[in-house]
């Protein structure tokens, strides 16, 4: 084994990814003075002040635009595997955060625990100790909530939680969420505190102007002059390096040199696709699978890179009329959301989520266009990762398999009835021109990255559609959606089904790879601690461990996870 050449000593913790979970853990573990952290991330690290002006802006599309700071050519497969024909299903961009804060630093910043019963799952599942009660204090730990207080809120953690007051919402919020009030639901005010079904304000990670992301509030001025805590940027980590069954370290590349980083414990946080592909680089995962890419098996487990769950949904767009856009004084496009139970046998309440955004995209046709936007909030699909070759530079075969449950595609159509309901409602159609099923089409993706041509073609089309109705339509019809007519959706079930399938897309919610379980589970990649199992010195933490994915964005608790795992450590497990 080589020596560090970058620091010429030996760490306590060596964590991998500065992403939502890593940032948490290394402010957390360096709080102790004679823990000695590095923390490492692949992409660019912007100190405090510093920060470029897209991934503070709390539009949410302003940063996954930008290639500087997501994965490059990180593409999935998102629809049903189709049995035994063969596999023609498109390979679409899935945008992760690689830059300082990981996706915490691109993301929508939805707040959102979650349900008591996701964790009751995972306790069930045998993560002992991450039942509500278990969790609860961390997701207080984290936050200052601005606007609600009480048992089931925190006021001092890093992370500061704001809502905007429905009279703050644009007319294309108001209309969906008063289309929502007219079916029967009721305003719940807070969805981290009261787990009924009904929609309310969501709660943000962010103020009026600025992003609230995982490296501004742990990675501060203040933690930075930390001593014992060193922040490794641009480098990229190949594998672990083991003795025998034991992590000693990592071993990295930085400025074109190889390097070896030592410790006494080394942390994979690179998130949930990143981190089942390093333990699988590093000989950790299905042996058949690794030995059929001529990599060494330092441990065989089975559900390294399974179980690979996210929230498949569909979405119906909207042409906004002008009074219903988003004014110039907002940038945050969504506002309020519902949560709703599907009522399926097997599903638990609070099963599905449906939000109106008010802007589809940064450009000029974005910010024309709504966005009804759906999903199975509680889902069972599961896929998976799988390396392409042991090259640490080789793409990952991402493989979502959504819908592949039918419990998934049966509530999604329901899903789809309520939109075509939702939308007739006069409150929608008083801020619309046009409600239309929308894929998303490769003229829009290849819309969606910001480069100066782009801003070019997007004026033009949206002046375009501005001049004439016959012209919108034709755009919309030919361009952006791509698909069934929404008649066609609300009373022909094959049409609907055959669209959920080509249609479904995920909400950068990859979880579950690494899933915490129990020592005799043959898919459980972690204990209850994070550690790996069959390995000293090493665990996971980030939302690859979670058994099943939550009724919520993953961010939050994914930064609980974080604050759980370090308490975990400090603690001496």
């Amino acid at each position: 084994m080589t020596k560090s050449t970058a620091t010429g000593e030996a760490y306590d913790f060596v964590i991998v990814g500065a992403g939502s979970a890593g940032c948490v853990l290394a402010a957390r573990l360096s709080e102790r003075p004679q823990n000695r952290v590095l923390l490492i991330e692949a992409g660019k690290d912007y100190a405090p002040g510093r920060e470029p002006p897209e991934i503070l802006d709390i539009f949410a599309a302003t940063a996954y635009s930008n290639p500087n700071f997501i994965w490059p050519k990180l593409s999935a497969r998102f629809s049903p595997r189709p049995g035994n024909a063969p596999d023609m299903r498109p390979r679409r961009a899935y945008n992760q955060g690689r830059v300082i804060g990981g996706t915490s630093s691109i993301n929508g910043m939805a707040s959102v625990r979650g349900l008591p019963s996701d964790y009751e799952h995972w306790a069930a599942s045998g993560a002992r100790g991450w039942d509500w009660q278990g969790v609860l204090p961390y997701f207080k730990k984290l936050e200052t909530d601005t606007d609600f207080d009480g048992p089931l809120h925190g006021k001092t953690g890093p992370i500061r939680l704001q809502r905007y007051s429905a009279e703050r919402w644009p007319g294309f919020a108001r209309g969906v969420i008063g289309a929502v009030e007219k079916q029967g639901w009721r305003d719940r005010q807070d969805q981290n505190a009261d787990f009924a079904d009904g929609y309310a304000s969501v709660a943000y990670c962010h103020t009026d102007t600025k992003r609230m992301g995982a490296a501004w509030c742990y990675l501060t001025r203040e933690v930075r002059r930390r001593s014992n805590l060193t922040i490794m940027a641009e480098t990229a980590v190949e594998r672990i390096l083991f003795d025998g069954s034991r992590a000693l370290g990592v071993r990295a590349r930085r400025d074109g040199n190889t390097i070896d980083l030592l410790a006494r414990e080394v942390i994979v946080s690179c998130g949930a696709l990143h981190s089942p592909a390093l333990l699988l680089r590093s000989g950790i995962g299905p042996g058949r699978e690794l030995v059929a890419l001529g990599i060494a098996v330092v441990a065989d487990r089975s559900g390294v890179g399974k179980h690979l769950m996210e929230h498949p949904g569909v979405n119906f767009g909207a042409y906004l009329k002008r009074k219903a856009r988003l004014p110039k004084t907002l940038r945050r496009q969504m506002f309020a959301g519902l949560r709703f139970s599907s009522g399926f046998d097997g599903c638990p309440p609070g099963d599905m989520y449906l939000i109106p955004s008010n802007k589809a995209g940064w450009h000029a046709i974005g910010e024309r266009l709504g966005i009804m936007m759906l999903w199975v909030n509680r889902s069972y699909s599961t896929g998976e990762i799988k390396l392409l070759s042991a090259d640490p530079s080789g793409p990952l075969d991402i493989d979502f398999n959504m819908c592949s449950d039918p419990r998934d595609l049966e509530r999604l159509m329901a899903g789809v009835r309520l939109l075509c309901r939702l939308q007739a409602d006069p409150a929608v159609q008083a801020a619309v021109e046009q409600v239309f099923p929308i894929s998303l089409s490769d003229w829009a993706r290849r819309l969606a990255v910001h480069k100066p041509i782009n801003v070019v073609q997007t004026w033009l089309g949206a002046m375009a559609m501005e001049s004439s109705p016959l012209v919108r339509r034709w755009m919309i019809d030919k361009l952006i959606a791509d698909a069934p007519s929404i008649d066609e959706l609300a009373n022909n079930d094959s049409a609907c089904r055959d669209w959920i399938r080509s249609a479904v897309l995920g909400h950068w919610h990859a979880s579950c790879t690494c899933r915490m379980g129990k020592s005799d589970d043959p898919g459980a990649v972690t204990d209850a601690s994070a550690r790996v199992y069959g390995i000293g010195g090493l665990r996971v933490a980030d939302a690859s461990i979670m058994p099943s994915v939550p009724c919520a964005n993953t961010n939050i608790p994914t930064i609980m996870i974080g604050e759980k795992v370090a308490a975990t450590i400090l603690a001496g497990d």
